[in-house]
């Protein structure tokens, strides 16, 4: 048994793709992300717990995703969405009869979970945590991106606020740490964490190595700021074996294609029957990978049992360089060694099928060989004195900095931002003290188009050129309907019953953040 602990760290997040009409390609990221992700992990998370492993997993849930999740609607359309994927299955060509088979099981054991919770996954992570087995994280709101919102401060506040006050509504106790969005940092917000009540976070590995004074553990011990927060880093030989489709697990050969659909390889009019209207993905993915330089429409049959036993030896591989790791780690430092291994949670399920698997086979493997797993959370009960540094900006963004986000792509949107963010101050500074309940509803409805509009999804497929229209759409909707809300706020502004009765609406179709506060807008 070698020194020191594993914290391995998920990312769970998806943007706000509610939607009034059922069949949207942004309800299909959620329904997809919830059968091949978030039940899945659930579920095997419950299956270590019965089998007496005691797993240790920090997760983060961002507000975002709770909302998706915790919408009766949505809840109320995700078995219809499955039974039509169930459907489409039988149309599988006669040599993906034993993966199509397999995903009918995987379908209905998902859509089993599904039902044991009510409908509510929420209450399968409340309980987990609960158990001591998931250290749960918040996000900010919308996952806006906070380096490039913190002018005015009050931007930043909002996002964090409103963020921690969902987490505790919904899963019933207040979140300790954060994901930071693309775990980026700017010198300060250290300070907007603490007054949030938020005492830890995720940087890259450079958030740390570049901190001042530089950490004498560098990646292998969190760090605590000037401001009593205590910052992790990625460790990347722990994490590059996992996320890696090139060079990792994920590329091997017997694993399940992602790109390869069925929903592209049946006719449109087969399709349509179905009451989907045009390919797309849908889910079904019924051939592996087969090798890197096997063109698409040459993919092999998905063989599951030969991709379950390659999971079951890469758990093996894993838990084996950990403890190896570990065991260099200690010859060198004079303090048992923390591993962190984050990850964006839909690699294990959506992105990489097998991913769950490998996570069970690790936590199955790494309890017999001796191989320690902790929580963030944990590690900093451990009651050992952490050194106090100066986090570096960064993030884990393509260049490690900000300049993803500034691009000729997407740089357009932050002095939009900006602008909308000094409107949205000083309307919550002109209201402050009145007691008018009708005017209070347009000032809240503002701060959430304010905070979807922030989102940075949108921005990040901007940049990855991948349906770019629907993300400028989604960022001038927003706006629009900000800029809309903020003009019915102006003083002796006469509302009128077709105003009421937009933002009726609007209170419908943009509905997360019951208990948004403009409050947090204020000047302080």
């Amino acid at each position: 048994m070698a020194a020191g602990a594993l914290a391995l760290v998920l990312h769970g997040h998806l943007p706000y793709v509610r939607s009034r009409d059922p069949g949207s390609l942004e309800e299909d990221w959620f329904f997809q992300a919830l059968v091949e992700s978030y039940l899945p992990l659930l579920g095997m998370l419950q299956r270590c717990q019965r089998n007496g492993l005691n797993p240790k997993l920090t997760m983060s849930l961002s507000p975002t995703l709770l909302s998706l999740l915790n919408d009766s609607l949505l809840q109320e359309r995700f078995p219809l969405w499955l039974e039509q994927r169930i459907g489409l299955l039988q149309r599988a060509k006669a040599e993906e009869e034993e993966a199509a088979n397999q995903l009918l099981q995987h379908f209905q054991l998902q859509l089993q979970a599904f039902a044991d919770l009510g409908g509510e996954p929420i209450r399968g992570f409340a309980a987990l945590q609960k158990a001591g087995v998931l250290d749960l994280l918040t996000c900010s709101a919308t996952h806006g991106y906070l380096p490039l919102l913190r002018d005015p401060v009050e931007a930043v506040r909002g996002q964090l606020l409103t963020a921690v006050r969902e987490h505790e509504r919904l899963l019933g106790v207040k979140p300790q740490g954060i994901w930071l969005p693309e775990c980026a940092y700017y010198e300060g917000l250290d300070q907007q964490l603490a007054a949030a009540g938020l005492r830890y976070a995720v940087l890259d590995a450079h958030g740390l190595l570049h901190a001042l004074p530089r950490p004498r553990y560098g990646v292998y011990a969190p760090i605590c700021s000037p401001n009593s927060v205590a910052f992790f880093g990625r460790d990347s030989e722990a994490t590059l074996p996992v996320w890696s489709a090139s060079d990792g697990y994920p590329g091997d050969g017997s694993y399940r294609e992602f790109h390869r659909d069925l929903g592209w390889d049946l006719e449109e009019g087969e399709l349509q029957a179905a009451g989907i209207l045009s390919s797309r993905p849908l889910g079904l993915k019924l051939r592996r990978v087969s090798g890197g330089d096997c063109p698409l429409n040459k993919k092999l049959p998905y063989e599951p049992d030969a991709a379950a036993l390659t999971a079951k030896r890469h758990g093996s591989s894993y838990v084996a360089a950990r403890l190896e790791q570990l065991r260099g780690l200690n010859e060198l430092i004079d303090r048992p060694p923390l591993l962190v291994a984050p990850f964006d949670a839909e690699l294990f399920g959506h992105w990489w099928f097998e991913g769950p698997q490998f996570l069970e086979q690790v936590f199955l493997q790494g309890a017999a060989a001796g191989l320690n797993f902790i929580s963030l959370q944990g590690s900093l009960s451990s009651g050992v004195d952490l050194q106090v540094c100066r986090p570096s900006p960064s993030s884990w963004g393509q260049g490690g900095y900000h300049s993803y986000w500034l691009s000729e792509s997407n740089a357009w949107v932050v002095p939009d931002w900006h602008r909308a963010s000094l409107a949205m101050v000083a309307a919550s500074n002109y209201e402050q003290g009145k007691k008018n309940p009708q005017r209070l509803r347009y000032l809240r409805q503002a701060a959430r188009e304010l905070l979807l509009a922030q989102s940075s999804d949108w921005s990040f497929i901007l940049r990855a050129g991948t349906t770019t229209e629907l993300a400028k759409e989604r960022i001038k909707r927003h706006l629009n309907r900000f800029w809309r809300l903020i003009e019915v706020l102006k003083p002796n502004h006469l509302g009128n019953a077709a105003e009421i009765s937009w933002l009726d609406a609007l209170e419908q179709e943009d509905s997360l953040f019951p208990l948004v506060d403009p409050s947090d807008w204020q000047t302080q």
